[in-house]
């Protein structure tokens, strides 16, 4: 079987270790933040992209253009492996478009490339698990078309539970209106969200203050989760290390999980949902 890595971006918000470890390739997307410059995601310590946004500097993000993903495949091809991209979900960004255009272009120029890509509908450490067991199954030894098929059969699978701490960054992405953020910041009210089959972050519930927010989750969780005591979970946070913690807690003392990520979210998906920011992700019947 022909030797082949599995690529994704940095919007899975995967820790460095784990990337070097697994011995995939990630392709960072660029943030730009007002008066300080333009970087690629991994360049930015998320302390200090948290503090820049509780400082209200403006933020802009940038989905991965062609050309570097034609640039990255395109080393990997003439290292004579093939490709398997997972990329950041359509529903939320335009980076998978440009992932899958660059590998048309790459084959046409090498026609003995095979590259292979796959929407992951997912975001954040939601995509993170999903390559986290995409790594499972090829070390187990799939082949790429194989893997290909059991991402794409898993991926409805990966639930994407979030709350948010401050209304206004969904509003300053339309997310939520003007009035909704207003009230909403007034009587504590918390949206419950989650990444929906289509890959996009729709309003699903509310819930009054934080930690209702926090039990939400988990209760989300109860509902759809398939054997959640043999489940790995990934948890990201905005800046909010405590809650993140005290949301894991509650994991494990529910379902008895020790299998538990935490991590920040990403400067790409942070700069939309701002700090305070926290997720929960499994593996479940239905997203």
């Amino acid at each position: 079987m022909k030797e082949y890595v599995i690529v994704t971006d940095s919007s899975c918000d995967l820790p460095k270790r784990l990337v070097a470890e697994w011995g995939i390739e990630t392709l960072s997307l660029e943030v730009t933040i007002d008066g300080v410059g333009t970087f690629l995601n991994h360049e930015i310590e998320p302390e200090k992209f948290y503090g820049y946004l509780r400082d209200k500097r403006p933020v802009k993000t940038s989905a991965a253009n062609m050309d570097r993903f034609c640039e990255l495949f395109e080393r990997l091809v003439k290292e004579g492996k093939d490709i398997i991209y997972i990329g950041f979900s359509t529903g939320l960004s335009a980076t998978y478009s440009a992932g899958k255009n660059a590998a048309e272009d790459i084959m046409e120029k090498y026609p003995e490339a095979k590259i292979l890509t796959v929407d992951s509908l997912c975001a954040a450490l939601g995509q993170g698990l999903l390559i986290k067991y995409a790594v499972d199954k090829k070390n187990e030894g799939a082949t790429i078309e194989e893997l290909a098929e059991y991402v794409k059969e898993t991926v409805p699978k990966l639930a994407h539970w979030f709350t948010v701490e401050d209304l206004f960054f969904l509003k300053r992405g339309g997310r939520v209106s003007a009035a909704t953020a207003v009230m909403g910041t007034v009587l504590q009210i918390k949206p419950v969200m989650h990444v929906d089959d289509a890959g996009k972050l729709i309003n699903v519930a509310k819930a009054r203050g934080r930690d209702a927010s926090i039990k939400a989750l988990v209760a989300k969780m109860k509902e759809t989760a398939i054997d959640p005591e043999k489940q790995t979970v990934y948890i990201c946070h905005g800046d909010c290390y405590d809650d993140a913690k005290k949301l894991a807690d509650m994991v494990t003392a529910e379902f008895g999980i020790t299998d538990i990520l935490i991590d920040y979210v990403g400067p790409v998906i942070g700069a939309h949902s701002g700090p305070g920011t926290l997720a929960l992700f499994f593996l479940a019947s239905q997203r």
